[in-house]
């Protein structure tokens, strides 16, 4: 069986985070691993308190995973700190891991910050370089990159410019476009990845969702390209079965293919 770690921040409504993590692995009948950073109060209307981890503890979460179980493939979500920024690196280098997936989480959608301000720099300069692949909505790549994304072919610019700072690909998401349409830039070329506008406004999660089932079709020993184009199959999938869980905006049915 094939095994992937999350190392992510809790989400106690389960849509999200380390709980959505869990349920995208064991969906694609893989070994589910976990790292909490961050504990959070939220549900479906939103994120309302965040408690980011010691370090420390972070570190000793990581290492004994790692020493025991070594992963097929990382997924890496909300960090918080760069404290945590900084051991998760050097944990990951010490044990030269691979297929690492890094959503960069800053803020979620209702607005609430996930990812100290100090901690950004540390992510862009210490774990892009580690990273096989970097997941950033359209709002995220814009604080990335530097420049406002406004098309396709911006998202491409926007992608290109994020390479300069990892050594794998960037993946550009236009979910918050309305089209659905991700940009890959890998080994100098483009993929893109159109998707359908599906009228279900339970989408919480969708992000984690994505960067976890791109980590387990690498897991898989997929290339790149395809990994991105199943998960966002699998992601599609997850949406249309249309669960409505909660008084806000629900997630995603998970195993929508159990049905």
């Amino acid at each position: 069986m094939k095994k992937v770690l999350a190392i992510a921040g809790s989400d106690p409504s389960g849509g999200a985070g380390i709980q959505a993590d869990i349920k995208t692995i064991s969906a694609h009948a893989m070994y589910a691993m976990s790292v909490e950073t961050a504990l959070t109060v939220q549900n479906t209307m939103g994120v309302y308190e965040v408690i980011g981890l010691p370090a420390d503890f972070v570190k000793k979460q990581l290492e004994c995973v790692l020493d025991d179980i070594p992963p097929d493939a990382i997924k890496i979500g909300m960090l918080f700190s760069s404290d945590i920024v900084d051991c998760i690196t050097k944990v990951l280098g010490k044990f030269g891991m691979k297929n690492i997936v890094l959503d960069p989480v800053m803020i979620s959608t209702s607005g609430k910050r996930l990812l100290d301000k100090t901690a950004e720099n540390a992510l862009i300069d210490k774990l892009f370089p580690l990273s096989d692949l970097i997941t950033p909505n359209i709002h995220e790549a814009e604080k990335i990159s530097g420049m406002i994304i406004n098309s396709l072919e911006d998202m491409k610019k926007a992608a290109v410019l994020i390479s300069r700072f990892c050594k794998g690909g960037v993946l550009v998401k236009g979910g918050h476009f309305g089209n659905c349409t991700d940009v890959l830039y890998f080994e100098n070329q483009f993929f893109v990845f159109e998707g359908e506008r599906i009228d279900n406004p339970n989408t919480h999660g969708t992000g984690c969702t994505l960067s976890s089932a791109i980590a387990c079709n690498l897991a898989a020993g997929r290339n790149l390209p395809e990994s991105v184009m199943l998960a966002k199959e699998y992601v599609t999938g997850a949406i249309k079965a249309m669960l409505d869980i909660g008084k806000g905006r629900g997630p995603l049915n998970h195993f929508w293919k159990l049905k």
